[in-house]
């Protein structure tokens, strides 16, 4: 499960105390320049107030060329391949998704794959891959691909009907690859006859392409892995015979298409992994031996630099243990590396944290100590490399001349995410980034050049180009908030983003939160849009831009909150595990905190409260108002997880075990156990086409609200998945249940 909701987190700053905001109601404050009103159809419309952000930003080989995608100017969906000079900076298009493309429409597969992606809206060139020899790009569009080069020209090397997934260039650029009718194909980069290596995929078996819960949940997009020689593939092979069919209609606008969708909810079957290596040609086939319990998950697979062995991570269905297996290409034998197990009542977190030295030895992300550090594996030891009550959230790249590790982490501040450079030697660690400013980074191979993304909550994401001393050398998108910058209309009414912490429920914690204000009034009081999503693996409250929905809200006269409860991440185990086998229980605990600390507030109506999630928000809403009837004004609840039992093996049983053993927990889990507590004015939301949290969902929640006769209100998205939440008539539904049922109430 993602997270959806009306925050686009990416970079951020801007520290503010609530003092600040109390003396607002003793002290009038100056007028603001006039300003142009901010509409909800412009935060909806193109192009995006955040600015031109461009996308997949990748450095050709040699270095000269920065590659992104950029959305068009009259469609921000709409995305073509672009290419910037990294000496000059001159930019040119370099395809134009609208020339080359079909119009086709994309497989069921793609459309599936676009969602778990998170990027179903998206239209045109959504990913690319350099081939080594740095004059070439493989370009998917409208289901088939094309050749790119950098001297402008373009041609179309698959003409497939219902298209391709999962295009690749091998890494030594010998050929392309790409899943054709479930089956891994292979094509000579040079030119030449396709050639299948698999030929079994069909029906309820796929080849090369990752499982539903491998997409959703475990962050694998990839179900074939290259060489790094090109001598070799190492491919998937999963069958859903065993997963439970459920039947599910996605109702749209003019009809309704009945899928019988392969579902593995908690406590049922997944699918059976097989993994196998084979060469390029298809000959030397072997089955790679991932042990004698077939119920496991294929977490991650990676070649050794020298191509001369496989890492597979093999994981438990339980997910408190994790293996790392090193496996003989030529044969499948895997022998066992290393163990990571869980701390006690917790489970292990997936990570892409990790690097193979020169000397053989490991580079890995552990929370074994409870916080999340880099740990170096050699000889058969283990040393832990950073250290803290901090976390490392990502390793960039490695130095190894100079031995350097570079990494993201939170070290100087949970807020803010920034790049450290660790030296191997010594075991210092220096920021590399300006504090102030929430970053995300990637590197080139060398580790000599950085792409460095950064925002705070007054400036929208910038983009720039920095040494490995952290200097930038350029910018490759300022988007200075000036001038013709779409949101600079809008800036004088920008108001700031505070941050401050209450104690959680267990009167030990602390809980970070984030408000965003009117112009206080002196004597006023104000409602509150108080949001939450309180799952696990997203941390809302950070100092990055923030979606000018919230802008919008609080023009309108709302004060915006926002409270990351115990289970949230990057606050080491014992935070994050605080759910473990409890869903439901600490979250709401500690979003009561946060709605008696508005409550103290002298500018808060402590009677107009509304709360509002989508997602694991949304199960949240309902958790909320049944615990805490009177707490709230009003509840919004889009597309809720109603009853665990319903969503899927791998998230739900992470978390709250197997509903086989722990059908207690499940029980207490429920979304709704007493309809007759749910008084507080509701709004159910969901999409008709949802595949990720199945419709059946929000019924449940229906039904046993009308069993009870509660009155309640609902708005359904015919066509609409789990995203339905960036349609625009969602929040005008919203407002217009706000409005009735808050916003105009009495003080």
């Amino acid at each position: 499960m993602h997270k959806w909701f009306i925050v686009a987190a990416l970079a951020t700053t801007g520290v503010a105390a609530v003092a600040e905001a109390q003396v607002a109601t003793a002290q009038p404050q100056a007028q603001a320049p006039a300003a142009a009103p901010l509409t909800l159809e412009r935060v909806f419309a193109a192009p995006d107030l955040a600015g031109p952000q461009p996308r997949a930003l990748k450095l050709s080989p040699d270095g000269t060329l920065l590659t992104f995608l950029r959305p068009r100017a009259d469609d921000k969906d709409r995305l073509d391949l672009w290419a910037r000079d990294t000496s000059t900076g001159a930019e040119r298009m370099l395809v134009d998704s609208l020339r080359i493309g079909t119009g086709a429409a994309l497989s069921e597969a793609e459309k599936m794959q676009r969602e778990r992606a998170r990027i179903g809206a998206l239209k045109g060139i959504v990913a690319y891959d350099w081939a080594a020899d740095g004059r070439n790009l493989l370009v998917p569009v409208d289901g088939n691909l094309y050749l790119a080069g950098t001297d402008g020209q373009v041609r179309r090397i698959t003409d497939v009907p219902g298209g391709v997934l999962n295009a690749n260039v091998s890494p030594r650029g010998g050929f392309v690859s790409y899943v054709r009718d479930q089956n891994v194909w292979v094509q000579p980069l040079a030119g030449g006859a396709a050639r299948a290596l698999t030929s079994e995929g069909r029906g309820l078996v796929h080849f090369g392409e990752a499982e539903f819960v491998a997409q959703e949940e475990m962050h694998r997009t990839d179900g074939y892995w290259w060489s790094p020689d090109d001598r070799y593939l190492a491919i998937e092979r999963f069958d859903e015979t065993p997963v439970k069919v459920f039947t599910r209609a996605a109702i749209g606008a003019t009809g309704t298409s009945i899928y019988e969708q392969r579902y593995p909810a908690a406590g049922t079957p997944n699918v059976l992994v097989d993994l196998y290596v084979m060469r390029a040609d298809g000959a030397g086939k072997v089955k790679v031996d991932l042990g004698s319990d077939p119920d496991i998950y294929l977490a991650r697979v990676d070649w050794l630099p020298d191509g001369s062995a496989l890492l597979v991570q093999r994981e438990n269905r339980a997910q408190t243990r994790l293996d790392m297996l090193r496996v003989d290409p030529a044969t499948g034998k895997a022998t066992v590396l290393f163990t990571e197990a869980a701390r006690a009542k917790s489970w292990i977190n997936l990570s892409d944290s990790y690097r193979v030295m020169e000397d053989g030895s490991l580079l890995w992300r552990s929370e074994r100590n409870g916080f999340a550090h880099l740990w170096r594996l050699k000889d058969g030891r283990w040393t832990q490399m950073t250290k803290g009550d901090w976390v490392v959230t990502g390793l960039v790249a490695v130095d190894e001349p100079k031995a350097r590790v570079y990494f993201l982490g939170t070290r100087d501040d949970v807020l803010e995410q920034h790049l450290y450079a660790l030296d191997l030697k010594r075991g210092a660690i220096t920021r590399l980034t300006e504090r102030g400013w929430n970053n995300s980074v990637t590197a080139d191979g060398a580790a000599q050049r950085f792409l460095v993304t950064r925002s705070n909550p007054d400036q929208p994401p910038q983009t720039y180009l920095a040494d490995a001393a952290g200097k930038r050398l350029s910018w490759i998108n300022e988007n200075r908030v000036e001038g013709a910058h779409p949101y600079a209309p809008y800036l004088a009414s920008h108001r700031p983003v505070q941050f401050g912490t209450i104690k959680a429920a267990d009167g030990r914690t602390d809980l970070h939160w984030q408000m965003v204000t009117p112009r206080l009034e002196p004597g006023k009081r104000y409602p509150v849009f108080f949001q939450h999503y309180g799952g696990p693996g997203s941390q809302g409250v950070v100092r990055n831009w923030k979606n000018p929905l919230i802008q919008y809200l609080v023009g309108k006269g709302w004060i915006y909150f926002e409270v990351d409860n115990r289970g949230s991440p990057n606050r080491g185990v014992a935070f994050e595990s605080a759910i473990w086998h409890a869903m439901g229980t600490v979250e709401v605990a500690d979003q009561r905190k946060g709605a008696n600390y508005l409550k103290t507030l002298a500018f808060v109506d402590p009677g107009r409260i509304a709360t509002y999630g989508w997602s694991y928000g949304g199960y949240m809403s309902l958790k909320m108002i049944e615990a805490d009837q009177g707490v709230y004004a009003a509840a919004i609840s889009g597309a809720p997880v109603s009853d665990w039992h319903l969503y899927d093996t791998h998230y739900t049983e992470r978390y709250m075990g197997d509903p086989r053993v722990d059908g207690v927990a499940y029980d207490a889990s429920r979304a709704v156990i007493d309809a007759k507590k749910i008084t507080t004015p509701l709004l159910l939301m969901h999409g008709m086409a949802d595949d990720n949290v199945f419709l059946d969902n929000t019924t449940k929640v229906a039904a046993e609200l009308q069993a009870a006769d509660m009155p309640f209100d609902m708005m359904l998205y015919p066509g609409k998945t789990h995203s339905a939440v960036r349609d625009i008539h969602v929040w005008t539904t919203i407002e217009r249940f706000l409005d009735r049922t808050v916003r105009n109430k009495p003080e």
